[in-house]
């Protein structure tokens, strides 16, 4: 299969410049964190006419799934202090928090310490896109237009040019295309087809209209951050009812400590070191630290900078190796939580409020008003939880073949894209381009964020976001000054920004 690809911004990809009076257009996918942040950066950073065209479906526009919510309760899991949006200007979350009455008296070490409710931090990114949507003069020379649409399609127009197919039928076209999508939905452990009035299969949805009778326990399928957030949920409005989580580690996120000067124990380059040396390496400093009272996670942090090189350099072997056998272990310790929020679950859970039952989810029934979770234990033994509301928090889908996105299941079909080799999510380049079905770097479709995370593993936090929205942009505007040969943009984070802080 060969596509004709169409005419880059410049006379060649990283090549000379082309005339910069005409309008060029990049259309993104998605209006999340990634998706907004991208858009601000080309806004920001072009210096000739662009439109950029903002696709955003399903959740507010950019607050996305994570600063959607509208409650007071759902705090980001990173301290303020690393909380930017934009690499290059470390404090900016942080001064633009100051503008705000509710913050403006605390003192500097405290603000940088806390932990800031998700739907703030939302406002935050609207704020910055709104200053590039309507801006106070005609300075910028390009302009973001949103479209509330679902892309459903994308294929070449006889020009040339990208042409997205939306949920309406009508069709956009572009020069170039990114894919910020974010997380795939959840998977449904129920099967397909199965509804039932309590059972909710994402989180996101509308379960605070189904809680029942304090009488009737509440089943979540999950131990991680979005069952942190139920669990939260359900205290703020006084239910007073038991609430069961299930995984099949058992293990919930845990806490936020501060950090302490340790020696730096890895080699000069980490990522050679390999999975069973790496293995080896991070239990005895594990063990180090244990013995002399300090949290292990420390050793979590101090590998941050460079774990997306150590993955690259994993066969895919030791990958699937790592995702068996460390991945929940890792997960635990990577996501964790502000201390007072892990304070009250660990209070539920020694006062039998929250239930946290370890197992594999083996079948999800309706039983008349209620539904019925069967969960088998390491034994083989199988035991049937009975809820009056059951909530799927087990997180994103990571079998990304069989995605049930109808954007993705049309470009898997065109051979546009590919699976990574994980089938975590899809193969992409060094540039960010999108890698075809035959092998090929596309020159007009490109990805961010999660959709990388087979490829990189550490992609989904504001860190590594911020830092591939400025980047993507830049190579999207062909910034020949910025390409260095052979450099993989897809990692832009940098140590000093990491050790302690990269939570």
């Amino acid at each position: 299969m060969t596509h004709s690809q169409p005419e880059p911004f410049y006379s060649g990809r990283r090549g000379v410049r082309k005339d910069r009076t005409l309008m060029k257009t990049v259309a993104i996918i998605g209006g999340g964190f990634s998706g907004t942040m991208a858009a601000v950066n080309l806004a920001r950073l072009s210096d000739g006419p662009l439109c950029i065209q903002l696709i955003n479906d399903r959740y507010p526009l950019g607050r996305g799934v994570a600063y959607g919510t509208k409650r007071e309760e759902h705090l980001l899991n990173v301290a303020a202090r690393n909380m930017s949006a934009v690499p290059d200007h470390a404090n900016h979350f942080l001064d633009w928090l100051r503008t705000r009455v509710d913050y403006s008296d605390l003192p500097d070490p405290q603000l940088r310490e806390t932990y800031v409710p998700r739907r703030i931090y939302g406002d935050y990114l609207r704020s910055i896109l709104a200053n590039y949507m309507q801006p106070i003069d005609s300075h910028h020379p390009a302009e973001i237009r949103v479209v509330e649409n679902e892309a459903v399609d994308i294929d070449y127009s006889f020009d040339g040019s990208a042409e997205i197919t939306l949920r309406d039928g009508s069709t956009l076209e572009a020069d170039r295309v990114l894919l910020a999508t974010g997380n795939q939905p959840p998977t449904s452990l129920a099967g397909e087809d199965f509804t039932h009035p309590a059972y909710c299969a994402d989180p996101w949805g509308n379960w605070m209209e189904k809680i029942p009778d304090p009488d009737q326990d509440i089943i979540v399928l999950g131990t991680g951050l979005s069952m942190i957030d139920v669990f939260l949920t359900l205290s703020e409005l006084g239910w007073e009812g038991n609430m069961i989580a299930v995984s099949h580690n058992g293990m919930i996120p845990q806490a936020h400590f501060r950090g302490i000067e340790y020696p730096d124990f890895l080699p000069e380059e980490p990522e050679s070191l390999g999975l069973e040396n790496l293995v080896q390496l991070l239990e005895k400093h594990c063990r180090q630290l244990q013995r002399i009272g300090e949290n292990p996670g420390i050793v979590v942090d101090r590998l941050r900078p460079h774990t997306q090189r150590i993955w690259q350099q994993f066969d895919l072997e030791e990958k699937q190796e790592f995702l068996k056998r460390y991945a929940a272990r890792w997960n635990v310790i990577r996501h964790r939580i502000a201390q007072p929020i892990h304070q009250r679950v660990t209070e539920a859970i020694t006062e039998g409020r929250l239930k946290v039952v370890r197992g594999r989810i083996t079948g999800v029934t309706s039983q008349n008003d209620q539904v019925v979770v069967d969960v088998q234990n390491k034994t083989g033994l199988t035991q049937s939880l009975e809820g009056g509301l059951v909530i799927n928090c087990t997180g994103p889908n990571c079998g990304f073949s069989g995605t049930s996105v109808p954007l993705f299941q049309n470009l898997l079909k065109r051979g546009l894209i590919r699976p990574d080799e994980l089938d975590m999510g899809i193969d992409v380049g060094a540039d960010f381009a999108v890698i075809d079905a035959e092998g090929n770097p596309s020159e007009f479709l490109f990805a961010v964020g999660p959709l990388m995370k087979g490829t990189l593993w550490e992609t989904t936090a504001v860190p590594e976001l911020r830092g591939q929205a400025m980047r993507v942009a830049q190579l999207l505007l062909d910034d020949v000054a910025l390409v260095t040969p052979g450099h993989d943009y897809r990692m832009s984070v940098e140590e000093e920004h990491v050790i302690e802080y990269y939570i």
